[in-house]
């Protein structure tokens, strides 16, 4: 048995030689400490450990806090259904074909027909768009649940795919839209604690007594004149004007999970913190909430969209893809689109929406200093999965003004010279997940008097086992933005606009192990799998492991 091994232990051990040799040659150097820009083929294959969010030894995730218990949310519910649910495949009921003239009225009558059908199970069936090029003027809309547009494939063969030209004025070419009404129930509560963490799930309220397991409630954080200035945003000035950063409050739907007391537990953390020093008078509250209008159970899928290339600033008319709000629970999945600006946009009023596998292009660059956003969420829990974006002159994905996530940017790859950028006015819980964009970088900044006073655009978000060329990280106050995992070249620049020579440099926020992935190879699968299992991975098309690849 002893002369078995020796050989054995010896062909392990030069096998063990061999791959770490290989290791050592494939790493991307650096030059003292600083990050390199690496090639995507230079990724870095060995893991480390990340301090802020890590396997602990029996395998289960375990978060470390920053001083007042702050720390990295669960991203997990972001997507269809809350996520880690499989998107359906509606049973078709009407089938249009291209006509050679325009076909957007004959869809539009398809869609209207279907939306007359009864609700089986959420769903009232599938528009068909039989392969070749259906020419519209016009927006194609969906405004009943149940309902979806599908075409026969999104490639370039019309013999075997749908795509559908745009033709005439600018316009929008698809448009899921309900009639969301927000409206308040009852008196609100104070929320008790002079501090809530962000990441968080139960706090303290002056008086539970109104509230039941199962309420959609609003948790209100006022924007007060305090806060406004420890955020150091009241002071922005362009061209001589003072700019507004954001008023008013920012809301944050959730559902009651739990009362104990006075004590309310959330079915979802918190994307920000809660403090009192700097939101009293009126101080946060809670209030229950009725969302009426929206619709639900909506998605396009398998198609082509193609527009005129448009060599406009974004200040002109221009041809949009899709547009979606007043809906929860939806998904657009297998898209290619081409020349159109602004390209998908989700608004304030969208929930639990899944972007799968959207792949937009563009031969020609939006004109001047103000750039587009091929993808934008104003919504909370979406999920970008599997999306691309080839181009110039524009930003790949933006979140607009008051957004509260979890939001996720997951396996996304953007190339040319556009950034992934927070856009404006303070949005919180965003993910950026093994993303590539080794072209341009991500940033989470302050823009300043940008876009006539954008100011401290995001807070609370991580960037996870990106690769990217560079990184703008910073650290407003009262909050914390984390890079982990990434690779490229760290940045540090001054808040825009101004004096640049008198200001100073803005905070840098955290950089953990950069330069060599960290395990998990992606935090919302490892976050998903924690909380519902591996077939949640299964039914959103990953392999049933915590990592980068997809299983079909």
């Amino acid at each position: 048995m002893k002369r078995l091994l020796q050989p054995r232990l010896f062909s392990i051990l030069m096998l063990l030689a061999a791959v770490a040799v290989v290791a050592m040659m494939s790493a991307p150097r650096g030059v003292g400490g600083t990050a390199s820009t690496p090639k995507s083929s230079q990724l870095k294959r060995q893991n480390a450990r990340s301090q802020w969010v890590y396997l602990d030894d029996q395998g289960h995730l375990a978060y470390k806090t920053v001083l007042r218990g702050d720390k990295i949310m669960d991203f997990s519910f972001a997507g269809y259904g809350g996520g880690g649910m499989a998107i359906p495949w509606v049973p078709v009921c009407q089938t249009v074909s291209p006509s050679g003239g325009d076909d957007g009225d004959a869809i539009q009558a398809a869609i209207n027909a279907v939306s007359q059908r009864q609700l089986v199970g959420g769903f009232r069936g599938a528009v068909l768009l039989a392969p070749g090029v259906f020419h519209c003027k016009e927006p194609l809309v969906i405004k009943d649940s149940g309902v979806v547009l599908r075409g026969s494939g999104a490639a370039n063969d019309p013999h075997n795919n749908t795509i559908i030209q745009m033709t005439g004025k600018p316009h929008l070419c698809i448009s899921i839209a309900g009639s969301s009404t927000m409206r308040t129930v009852g008196n609100p509560t104070l929320i008790a604690d002079a501090y809530v963490p962000a990441g968080s799930t139960a706090f303290r309220v002056a008086d539970a007594s109104s509230f039941k397991a199962g309420d959609t409630v609003l948790i209100n954080h006022p924007v007060t004149p305090a806060w406004v200035h420890f955020m150091g945003m009241d002071h922005l000035v362009r061209n001589g004007k003072p700019q507004t950063w954001i008023s008013g409050s920012i809301s944050t739907e959730r559902t009651i999970g739990r009362i104990t007391g006075n004590m309310i537990t959330l079915d979802i953390p918190l994307s920000d913190c809660l403090d009192a020093r700097y939101l009293n008078p009126p101080g946060s509250s809670v209030i229950k909430c009725d969302n009426t209008g929206q619709i639900s159970q909506v998605g396009v899928e398998n198609l082509k969209i193609v527009a005129p290339a448009q060599v406009v600033s974004i200040n002109q008319p221009q041809h949009h893809a899709l547009h979606i709000q007043g809906v929860t629970d939806a998904w657009v999945r297998n898209i290619a689109i081409v020349d159109t600006i602004n390209s998908v946009s989700l608004s304030s009023d969208t929930r639990r929406i899944t972007v799968d596998n959207v792949q937009t292009s563009h031969s020609v660059a939006t004109v001047g200093a103000a750039k587009p956003a091929d993808f934008a969420t104003n919504g909370t829990q979406t999920l970008f999965n599997h999306c691309s974006s080839t181009g110039n002159n524009l930003f790949y994905f933006v979140t607009g003004a008051r957004v509260t996530g979890p939001n996720v940017l997951l396996n996304c790859t953007f190339r040319g010279n556009g950034h992934i950028q927070p856009h404006q006015r303070w949005a919180t819980g965003l993910l950026v997940d093994g993303c590539r964009v080794s072209e341009s970088g991500i940033d989470f900044m302050n823009r300043g008097e940008m876009g006539s006073g954008h100011g401290w655009t995001i807070g609370w978000s991580v960037a996870w086992n990106c690769l990217a060329r560079s990184y703008v990280i910073q650290q407003p106050p009262g909050a914390a933005n984390w890079a982990i995992g990434c690779q490229g070249t760290p940045e540090t620049d001054v808040m825009p606009f101004g004096d640049k020579t008198k200001a100073p440099r803005l905070p840098e926020g955290i950089f953990d192990s950069h330069g060599t992935p960290v395990m998990p190879p992606s935090l919302y699968l490892a976050q998903l799998r924690e909380r519902l299992g591996e077939q949640a991975l299964k039914n959103i098309g990953y392999a049933s492991r915590v990592g980068n690849s997809r299983s079909h």
